[in-house]
């Protein structure tokens, strides 16, 4: 059996190139690194490029750990087309001449802006049913989908040299769909609207400049391409750190809850903590729990990854 200490463990940004899905950046990766366990925290979509979030080796136990990230966008909105797919791979529905003034795009956007209902895509990777809902739209089938609150923390719309066009800028939560989005605002605007072009600039705090293009990686020696790996508290770090001493450390690692007296912390229950050893090495991420026996505060590990 393969010892898993020994496996190479971590965060790896790509910036992923246009016409390749989040599946096949998976296992272009899986074969530089020569490893079965890679994930990633988001997909995107196959004309999309931008930040993937890669998750290596022992990292991808991190996965269902995640919250929903804070992620960012540049897309292109096209005014006046309405197309199947929400983008412009699909198939046209619609199409006008007409087109709002600049002035009626910049006040509409104002209704997007901060929390708002949305309508999951048909053309997504969401399951219902245990079915993606891109299958089912592949084959003209469309179900009803219920409307799920989002936020747009930032929203802006630049015109560009072609008059259908503005290059959106959009701060959002995760679970946002850009191609609804678009879709919105130009029904909004009483136009249509479908989106030409989307980058993803930033999920949490990954963005593009810490992002490696897969042609980049192959040019790399295996060296090389280990030394881009960050470490797994990265996905973390908006968690605060809870040091330990060993004596501590060994309760924790053993499965044990320890008092938060005890650790000298005051964590509000359901508070997830980054464990850390007394020298600060990340260990394990953990949770603030009541206890069992009398229902007071405690810590406890709900996944460790540095054996």
């Amino acid at each position: 059996m393969k010892d898993e200490t020994m496996e190479p463990s971590g965060v790896l940004i790509i910036n992923k190139p246009s016409g390749m899905t989040s599946h096949d950046v998976v296992g272009r990766i899986r074969r530089l690194y020569g490893l079965r366990r890679v994930g990633h925290t988001g997909t995107l979509d196959p004309m999309a490029t931008g930040v993937l979030v890669l998750l290596i080796g022992r990292a991808a136990k991190a996965a269902e750990y995640l919250m929903c990230d804070r992620k960012a966008y540049t897309a292109t909105l096209r005014l006046g087309l309405v197309t199947d797919s929400g983008d412009i791979t699909g198939k046209i529905l619609s199409q006008t001449d007409f087109l709002p003034e600049e002035s009626m795009v910049q006040a509409v956007l104002e209704s997007f802006r901060g929390e708002i209902e949305q309508i999951p895509p048909m053309y997504s990777a969401l399951k219902v049913g245990g079915q993606k809902l891109v299958n089912l739209a592949r084959r003209g089938i469309t179900i009803e989908r219920e409307p799920r609150k989002i936020t747009i923390y930032s929203l802006k719309a630049f015109p560009t040299d072609e008059k259908r066009d503005y290059r959106l800028e959009v701060d959002c939560s995760g679970g946002t769909y850009i191609r609804t989005l678009c879709e919105d605002i130009g029904a909004a605007l009483g136009c249509g609207g479908t989106m030409a072009s989307l980058c993803r600039t930033a999920t949490g705090s990954y963005g593009l400049n810490r992002a490696h293009t897969i042609d980049q990686l192959e040019l790399m020696t295996a060296e090389e391409r280990l030394a881009q790996l960050l470490p797994v508290e990265s996905l973390f770090a908006d968690l605060p750190a809870l040091h330990l001493s060993p004596f501590y450390e060994k309760l924790i690692r053993g499965g044990c809850a320890v008092l938060q007296k005890k650790l000298g912390c005051h964590f509000p229950v359901g508070t997830r903590i980054q464990l850390l050893t007394e020298t600060g090495s990340f260990f394990a991420l953990g949770e603030a729990i009541e206890s069992e026996e009398d229902s007071v505060p405690a810590v406890k590990a709900v996944k460790t990854f540095v054996l």
